[in-house]
């Protein structure tokens, strides 16, 4: 029985289950739609225009902290869905994507990290979509944690200085990609355990005697 009187907003069941239609989701969907702006920011011009370069930063900046302001607010108000948790990677994934082969593109940046980074995002998102019928993969904290570095170190890059920032822009790409590495590999496993998890049953897990070893 509800003790609200008459009037009064009734609190949220803690097992309700949230609406797509909600601010940390529509954060979410911003980030995905700020890729293009970014990208064309940091492409223009053959991508040597300091003041577009400096915008193209602060874009990019913008859109990575509504990463965290997303996740604060679907924890916080109890607005977790399974829509968020695909989506919340993939617009992390696209606007790092954009602004690996962006930086690549203009020269800044070596084309084989690109590419080994993206082969190890594109493998990541393809592999949610694969187990999805088992569950849905969250993104873990050492994902956060790569992408945190990641943004740390593109925005490094994507500033036009020189000098001793770009010797530090080089040691954060470098920590940047081990981790982007290791975590694949952790996602990787982490899809193993969700297969493989449907196959074990209350009685096999009580008895052992599901069938043969």
């Amino acid at each position: 029985m509800s003790t609200a009187g008459p009037g009064e907003p009734t609190a949220t069941p803690a097992n309700a289950t949230a609406s797509n239609w909600n601010i940390a989701n529509a954060l979410t969907v911003l980030r995905i739609a700020l890729v293009p702006v970014f990208g064309w920011l940091l492409l223009a011009d053959g991508g040597h225009e300091a003041p577009l370069r400096w915008w193209a930063a602060v874009v990019f900046v913008l859109a990575m902290a509504t990463d965290r302001l997303d996740g604060q607010l679907a924890r916080s108000r109890n607005l977790i869905t399974d829509f968020g948790k695909l989506a919340d990677p993939i617009a992390d994934k696209a606007l790092t994507g954009m602004a690996f082969i962006g930086l690549s593109i203009v020269g800044d940046l070596w084309w084989w990290v690109t590419v080994l980074v993206l082969v190890r995002e594109i493998g990541v998102t393809l592999l949610r979509f694969v187990v999805i019928r088992h569950g849905v993969m969250p993104a873990s904290r050492g994902g956060k944690l790569k992408t945190v570095l990641q943004a740390v170190a593109l925005t490094m890059f994507l500033v036009p200085l020189g000098g001793w920032w770009a010797a530090l822009a080089i040691a954060a790409m470098a920590a940047a990609v081990l981790v982007t590495v290791v975590t694949g590999v952790d996602y990787v496993l982490a899809a193993r355990r969700l297969v493989a998890a449907p196959s074990r049953t209350p009685d096999s897990d009580a008895h052992g005697t599901a069938g043969p070893r």
